[in-house]
């Protein structure tokens, strides 16, 4: 494949090597998922996109040229620019690292490629994409809060965030003293955690 040129398909983007010399600080706020405001300021959908396209366009954020494979079969090359929907997508997974549990977490970015596929494929109005939309719906109860991104030459840093359903705290987190962790916990739970290995070891051995 050749290189594509900046200088003639970027529409949006300052390419990352040409981008200012000084880092961009965005806040975003959500709710429930929904990004709601921009530095504190109450924004439309509309004017979130066009703000962070700007913020992110600005900063080399957002670009992408990749390989697809479409629906009839081919292989196809697009170079696309979403300075704000990339922004808002590394904001948002951010705060879902912060407020959901493992095993939601983990399966919401699993059942994502088939979300995608449906949206890519013209499905919008499936019967099993309004059962995923159920499934999101359900998981973004909690994710509510603020996420600070330092934006610079093409990269995104996080460089804060919080929320009121904030599953980590330091208190517990750091394996000190703590009322809901005792490192004595650890025995019985690395004995039980491990016994179908052991019970297969076990089979194993007898039959050899």
């Amino acid at each position: 494949m050749n290189e594509h040129n900046p200088d003639i398909l970027y529409m949006m983007t300052t390419p990352p090597e040409k981008a200012k010399d000084e880092p961009t600080y965005v806040e975003i706020y959500f709710e429930q998922g929904i990004p709601k405001k921009i530095d504190g300021k109450e924004l439309s959908p509309v004017e979130i996109i066009e703000t962070l396209n700007k913020l992110g366009g600005e900063n080399g954020i957002g670009v992408i040229d990749l390989l697809e494979n479409r629906l009839v079969g081919m292989k196809s090359r697009g170079v696309y620019e979403t300075p704000g929907g990339t922004i808002l997508m590394a904001a948002h997974k951010e705060l879902e690292y912060l407020t959901l549990d493992r095993d939601t977490l983990q399966y919401k970015q699993l059942i994502s490629q088939k979300y995608a596929q449906l949206t890519y494929d013209g499905l919008w109005f499936s019967t099993l994409k309004e059962g995923l939309d159920a499934f999101v719906d359900k998981t973004q109860e909690t994710v509510t809060g603020n996420v600070k991104l330092k934006l610079y030459k093409g990269n995104m840093m996080i460089a804060g965030m919080d929320s009121p359903y904030a599953l980590y705290d330091e208190g517990i987190s750091s394996f000190g003293e703590s009322d809901l962790y005792d490192h004595k916990d650890a025995a019985g739970f690395i004995n039980l955690f491990s016994l179908p290995f052991k019970i297969k070891s076990m089979m194993n051995n007898k039959n050899k």
